[in-house]
């Protein structure tokens, strides 16, 4: 009864401009029973296991439809002319600093990093949607305090703050001397979601996000 439904689920996940949680899916298709909402995208799911040159992933509690990991190469030549201006090595260490340790502020950030200031940095993550505030901390000055967005976690792949891997695998994955006062964060995993050879089986990664954003030398959009 669900394989009607197939193809609806497949153009809205398609269509989406966003991850689409199951949440979203039944809403859309209204009057539908959820389990057989629920079973046409297993469906789908398993229809996507096959050889092919997308996939369906779960990031940021949706779905959404990508390139697979391993043709990551051929669609940059597609965006090579792309002239979006890279992450600098400071950019993603303040980006490290803001995920294993928020909510936290702008002078917290300096002395983990151990820099001065890190003021041009946070506008240009702020502008990248990469990191967002989230009020202010209630010492004097009453700074702002930032966290990690959706659009983060979208980037990179991942399908919560959970999935974080440890942070000197991070460190490394980006291509950055790990500040020492870092530390080893609250959240982490025994593999890394930028390691393709770490999913299930090579391909569960949103490769069209995490390649442009895991390496100071290539583009983040």
């Amino acid at each position: 009864m669900s394989e009607y439904l197939k193809p609806i689920v497949e153009a809205l996940i398609f269509a989406s401009p966003d991850p689409l949680s199951a949440k979203t899916l039944y809403k859309l298709i209204d009057g539908e029973p959820k389990e057989d909402v629920d079973a046409a995208l297993a469906s789908l799911r398993a229809d996507y296991e096959r050889p092919g040159g997308l996939q369906i992933v779960e990031v940021a509690g949706g779905y959404q439809i990508v390139t697979r990991t391993e043709l990551h190469e051929w669609v940059r030549k597609l965006f090579h002319e792309r002239t979006t201006q890279k992450l600098s090595v400071q950019a993603l260490e303040t980006l490290a600093v803001i995920a294993y340790k928020q909510p936290v502020t702008a002078p917290e950030i300096a002395e983990i990093r151990g820099v001065s200031s890190s003021g041009g940095v946070l506008s240009t993550l702020l502008e990248r949607h990469l990191i967002k505030t989230v009020g202010r901390k209630q010492v004097v000055g009453r700074p702002f305090m930032y966290a990690t967005t959706r659009e983060f976690l979208e980037r990179f792949g991942l399908n919560d703050l959970g999935d974080l891997p440890k942070v000197e695998e991070m460190a490394e994955a980006l291509g950055f001397e790990l500040p020492n006062a870092l530390g080893e964060p609250a959240l982490t995993t025994s593999s890394l979601p930028f390691d393709a050879s770490a999913s299930n089986g090579g391909g569960t990664t949103d490769t069209r996000r995490l390649d442009e954003s895991t390496s100071p030398d290539e583009p983040v959009h």
